[in-house]
């Protein structure tokens, strides 16, 4: 039932068949292949909002979430992902596993797909630690994470929860405001936005911005900028991210004092943004810091929302890399 509604959803849209056997990166997704997952999320939320949502599509495979940092939202949302298509879910920590006694992550995804693993759901502290993965496995490596370089998955429902709010991004401003230097939530933003034709604008102390994103594309441009004030400035969405306490032990920021006087999303800022504009951040928060308690909760935010569609966004890439596997 669920295949064939898919099915008819990409036959309307001429969709094409997806044939990627990991899901790496957003930076290599055509503008087709971002329109084919949404679609297919749309077909899992429906599902979700039954009142069963579950269905037995991926019964029979196993998905191994082998997370080398601490995550809660990322590893729950595909666990429950995967449980809510049928699939067995094996979790795995570095803390407590053969990697404390010098496995290395080749040797560690190579006894995974001797065991039966299917596909592997990795967060990696470093980056690259993923393609290294999927390299030397046959298993489906989905990338959870990795280190400063890429989170597709959470692109991909930030993405998805735009959408549902803004229908066609195209001619949209995105404005992501934070430590970019060391985002990986950022850099694969700004990879779907600009495939959906957004103009996205970078913003943050002159520390944690890295220049070279200024780029322009034939659908949608980036711009680099230190002035949030000037930034937000029509903005149709507005995504803060997490800054870490120790950007200012390391000296890239000069106090927590300063950064909430420039970059702070609060309510006298949002007022510049254009009216109903979206507030996003992709968790976890410091309330205070980069938003402020009111906004974070407030009428305009779409926090929530971004986690409970993390599940039907994350069904969708499960549901497609293992169709992909069985042909």
């Amino acid at each position: 039932m669920l295949e064939t509604e898919i099915r008819e959803l990409s036959a309307e849209q001429t969709l094409p068949a997806w044939r990627r056997k990991d899901l790496l990166d957003t930076d290599t997704l055509t503008p087709a292949e971002i329109e084919l997952i949404m679609e297919t999320a749309e077909a899992m939320r429906e599902v979700r909002s039954r009142p069963v949502g579950k269905v037995a599509t991926l019964r029979g495979e196993t998905v191994v979430t082998l997370f080398y940092e601490q995550s809660t939202r990322t590893r729950a949302s595909f666990e429950v992902a995967a449980k809510a298509l049928g699939a067995d879910v094996v979790n795995l920590s570095a803390s407590g596993s053969s990697v404390e006694k010098g496995e290395s992550l080749i040797d560690t995804v190579r006894t995974l797909e001797a065991i039966g693993a299917d596909i592997v759901v990795m967060r990696h502290r470093s980056s690259g630690a993923p393609y290294i993965a999927a390299r030397h496995s046959k298993t489906s490596v989905i990338n959870g994470g990795d280190g400063t370089h890429a989170h597709p998955t959470q692109a991909l429902l930030d993405l998805f929860t735009m959408r549902q709010h803004l229908g066609s991004l195209a001619g949209r401003k995105v404005v992501i405001v934070g430590d970019v230097l060391h985002s990986r939530v950022a850099r694969s933003n700004l990879w779907t936005l600009l495939a959906s034709g957004a103009n996205v604008v970078l913003c943050g102390p002159p520390t944690l911005l890295p220049r070279t994103l200024a780029v322009r594309t034939e659908t949608g441009t980036c711009e680099v900028t230190t002035n949030f004030d000037e930034a937000i400035v029509d903005a149709d969405v507005v995504m803060a991210l997490r800054i870490q306490k120790e950007r200012q032990a390391g000296g890239l920021i000069p106090s927590l004092r300063e950064y909430i006087r420039g970059y702070q999303l609060n309510r006298a800022r949002l007022e510049r943004a254009r009216p109903n504009a979206l507030v996003m951040h992709p968790g976890p928060m410091n309330e205070g810091i980069e938003i402020a308690p009111d906004i974070a909760h407030g009428l305009a935010s779409v926090i929530e929302e971004q986690v409970a569609n993390g599940v039907a966004v994350r069904m969708a890439i499960l549901y497609l890399v293992a169709t992909a596997r069985r042909k």
